[in-house]
């Protein structure tokens, strides 16, 4: 199961299609276009490699503009999926990872798992922001918890907030150890697509224990925990 329908795909690269058209200069909309036909035809992940590393060259660090018609439309075909989280070149990454053919999911999962595995810190950012966007979804789930075990504050912003994959996808101990984590390192937790849906009693108990050791040692908590437990 993915969490994009095979119906929908060609509608969200539409869509995102469009969005680059807003974002980017002419120069650097031309640019991407190029390397999507490349990263399509393909075999190997030479062209995929190379223009993942160079996105920062073209694409600004700044958010998407919340107000464009695409953000909600996408937020749509990809429910829990929201934008506003989202860069322009972490916009830009995702637009290239959905032009990787699947025809063969052997070659596919080595392409992609590939770049987790050579990625610098923006480029982890973009691919844990696209494990909705991936095939093979189930397939994933390990490197997802990989990156919850991340110290890097982005990399786990991009795996909790406004990122469905975790909700549908995480085992209950993987997701109770998000949750806490971002507990832990004072994220946003009301970002957390599925929040509610997935508490569970393990996690309250859990919940409940860090509570009180807060209380004990005089620290403060985090008002929304208790909307949890």
């Amino acid at each position: 199961m993915n969490l994009i329908t095979d119906q929908n795909k060609d509608t969200v690269i539409n869509l995102i299609n469009q969005l680059l058209n807003r974002c980017l200069s002419a120069q650097a909309f031309d640019w991407i276009s190029t390397k999507f036909k490349l990263v399509e035809d393909e075999e190997r992940a030479i062209q995929l490699n190379m223009a993942f590393a160079q996105v920062s060259r073209y694409a600004p660090k700044m958010q998407l503009e919340n107000s464009v018609p695409e953000i909600a439309e996408i937020g749509k075909l990809v429910p829990g999926c929201d934008l506003r989280y989202w860069s322009v070149a972490t916009l830009c990454r995702i637009a290239l990872l959905m032009r990787v053919k699947d025809a063969k999911a052997e070659l596919y999962l080595q392409k992609i798992s590939g770049l987790f595995t050579a990625a610098e810190m923006n480029e982890l950012v973009a691919l844990y922001t696209a494990l909705p966007f991936l095939e093979h979804s189930t397939q994933w789930i390990a490197q997802c918890e990989e990156g919850i075990r991340s110290n890097i504050g982005s990399v786990l912003e991009a795996i909790m907030y406004g990122n469905p994959y975790p909700a549908a996808f995480l085992p209950e101990a993987s997701w109770n150890q998000m949750v806490l984590k971002a507990f832990f390192t004072e994220k946003n937790v009301e970002a957390i697509t599925g929040i509610m849906e997935r508490n569970n009693p393990v996690l309250q108990a859990t919940l409940k224990d860090y509570v009180q050791e807060r209380i004990a040692a005089g620290r403060t908590v985090q008002t929304g925990i208790y909307t949890l437990i």
